[in-house]
């Protein structure tokens, strides 16, 4: 039956609230099918704004792959600001797709890509506009499969009790296998109704389905088992791990944003997976192996979606894109071909220890010259050995040194608060590294217009990272060391000036720890905040810690647990963790060891990149049946045509 769209009642709502433009659709290169004409139906979701959520490239990338199929169906879906979630509820109109303005309940899946836990309140206000019981055990056959992925999905357990299933790791081949079991139950005539389709996905042993699985906790709030409830559920759910790049080039028609988005590019992603072994990075432990693009595919991605798209910035992405066993014949070729066009290319993620000026040089070739940006992350030689990144300062003071030499008058620096360790003096360092910064670019340059800007976050534990056992730093410990940092950068008048000092207290990484490491319990304090008006809550203006804070207690009041108990509590090698039966590859015990090596106290052990030296046996590769993929392949961009 043809699902009508919502837009003739939508329209008249639009002069009424702000940037209308993000509800209209109809982007270039989005796609928009006839409902009738295929069996599968999906409703994608990055749960944040338009600005934000339409460059997200996982989204796009599965929108695309799902659209290339006849059989299936992929529309796009964003959180709507509270000005128009008021003007829908006053209407009765529900949770929209943007490509056709067709209602979310319609669909067969909902899937929604988590990048932060931040988001889930913005799940809950998409489920409830779309007319989608809020809890799973309540939704009946004619409602979709609500499904959770991105990093955050590495933990679920959180948002169990409002989400069918949760998948890890890389979409591309997951969603298909997704797609052809409902297409055959669907085939069958829907046999044994919602259950039986989501426990066909869980016996796949790719789906994780909460509700198949039962936790028992100990009486002093620890759990003690995560057991199946059902025959047939494996035990453990596994990632999934797309092997060979260049077979999958998307996206190959990247949208196009009608109203300003956050980032306004062309974007590659050269490789995926990092095996640098910084501690505290959920990004580079779950993503491995490294698996490299070809430098072909890189240039015909890059020519290809230029073509389709006219963006005039590529950016070349990854987690440390300099890394790239080829990046800088990658970045000669690309300089090449597109010198004296209007075309910009961009390495938004390099390594401090990765990085020269010839790589740099090739990237500004056509004019454009933006500052630097670099993680030290810790502000120490000793914190950055705790956390594995192995970067000294002789080593930054040398990139520095180099690029203010060739021109550059900016570079930004990145670091975290609140290390596994950390002390007052780790931080303090940072003022005094920022210091030599400016000394070294103004006798580099022999110029006074030199700036470095220091960016500071709290630090996070993650799950499946060996500092998934640390304790957080409370809020108040954090804004303390930030105000003395400040003080420090404020105090010496011949670089205060110099120095940009940008930073986030210590609040909101309490509520992200308090997510990211939760069990089941915590998602009655989602659905608290959220009831008491909780959205958007990764935006700085709309979080409100004191409702965080208040829900917590009262959704957690009778439990053994509390806030502190989540978030600022170290744990033991015995606890079951709330992730333990998701399987992301990487060994338990080799985690542990890795957190007791940054813990020794002759100084922490740091462990070498996996990619240049014997394997250090993660487990990621053996268990996952997968290998690390780098080059060279010796060959070159051309023929590509010069523009």
């Amino acid at each position: 039956m043809t699902v009508e769209s919502l837009f003739p009642r939508l329209e008249a709502l639009l002069p009424g609230v702000q940037k209308p433009i993000q509800y209209v659709g109809g982007e270039l290169n989005s796609v928009s099918k006839e409902w009738d004409a295929v069996s599968v139906r999906w409703a994608l979701m990055y749960p944040d704004a338009y600005e934000v959520g339409l460059p997200n490239q996982g989204v796009q990338i599965l929108y695309e792959v799902l659209n290339e199929r006849d059989h299936i169906l992929a529309e796009r879906t964003y959180s709507v600001w509270p000005d128009m979630e008021q003007m829908m509820r006053d209407s009765a109109i529900p949770q929209f797709t943007l490509d056709s303005h067709r209602p979310v309940r319609a669909f067969d899946v909902f899937g929604l890509s988590f990048s932060t836990e931040l988001g889930y309140t913005n799940m809950l206000t998409a489920l409830d506009l779309a007319g989608i019981p809020l809890h799973a055990v309540d939704r009946t056959d004619e409602d979709p499969i609500v499904l959770a992925g991105g990093h955050a999905a590495f933990n679920p357990e959180p948002i169990a009790d409002f989400v069918d299933a949760a998948v890890m790791g890389d979409g591309e081949e997951i969603v298909l296998a997704i797609s052809e079991v409902i297409r055959e139950w669907k085939d069958e005539g829907r046999p044994g109704g919602r259950d039986e389709v989501l426990l066909r996905l869980a016996k796949s042993g790719g789906v994780y389905i909460p509700k198949f699985f039962t936790v028992d906790y100990l009486p002093d709030g620890r759990i003690q088992r995560v057991t199946p409830n059902r025959p047939g559920v494996p035990f453990r759910t596994a990632k999934h791990t797309v092997m060979d790049l260049d077979a999958w080039p998307y996206p190959k028609k990247p949208l196009v944003p009608l109203a300003e988005t956050v980032h306004e590019r062309f974007s590659v992603e050269i490789f995926r997976g990092c095996t640098r072994g910084c501690r505290f990075c959920q990004a580079g432990m779950i993503t491995r192996p490294v698996r490299e693009r070809s430098i072909t595919t890189i240039g015909a991605m890059v020519e290809n979606g230029l073509k389709q798209s006219g963006f005039e910035e590529v950016g070349l992405l990854s987690l440390s894109s300099a890394d790239h066993s080829e990046i800088a014949e990658v970045a000669k070729g690309l300089g090449d071909q597109y010198e004296g066009s209007n075309v910009s290319l961009s390495l938004p993620s390099t390594r401090v220890d990765a990085f020269n000026i010839t790589l740099a040089n090739e990237f500004s070739r056509n004019g454009r010259r933006s500052g630097l940006t670099f993680a030290p992350e810790g502000g120490s030689d000793r914190m950055r050995k705790v956390i594995n990144k192995m970067v000294t300062e002789e080593d930054l003071i040398r990139t520095v040194a180099a690029a203010y030499s060739h021109g550059w008058r900016q570079v930004k620096l990145y670091f975290m608060c609140g290390l596994p360790t950390e002390t007052d003096e780790d931080v303090l360092a940072i003022a005094d590294l920022a210091k030599k910064v400016i000394a070294t670019g103004r006798e580099a340059s022999g110029r006074r217009d030199i700036r470095c800007t220091v960016s500071i976050g709290g630090f996070v534990p993650k799950p499946h990272t060996p500092f998934q056992w640390a304790a957080q730093l409370g809020s108040e410990e954090t804004d303390a060391r930030l105000a003395k940092l400040g003080a420090a950068i404020r105090a010496d008048k011949n670089y205060a000036k110099a120095i940009g000092f940008r930073y986030h207290d210590g609040k909101p990484g309490i509520i992200e720890g308090l997510l990211s490491r939760g069990d089941r319990r915590i998602g009655r304090v989602i659905e608290a905040v959220w009831r008491d008006g909780g959205r958007f809550d990764g935006w700085s203006e709309h979080f409100s810690y004191d409702r965080w804070i208040e829900c917590t207690a009262k959704a957690l009041a009778g439990e053994p647990v509390d806030l502190a108990w989540y978030t600022t509590r170290e744990r033991e090698y015995a606890e079951v963790l709330p992730w333990d039966h998701l399987d992301s590859g990487l060994d338990r015990d080799w985690l542990w060891e890795d957190w007791q090596d940054s813990l020794e106290e002759d100084g922490a052990i740091e462990v070498e990149d996996c990619r240049w030296t014997p394997c250090f046996d993660c487990g990621v590769c053996p268990q996952m049946g997968t290998e690390i993929q780098i080059g060279p392949t010796g060959k070159k961009l051309l023929p590509l045509s010069v523009v």
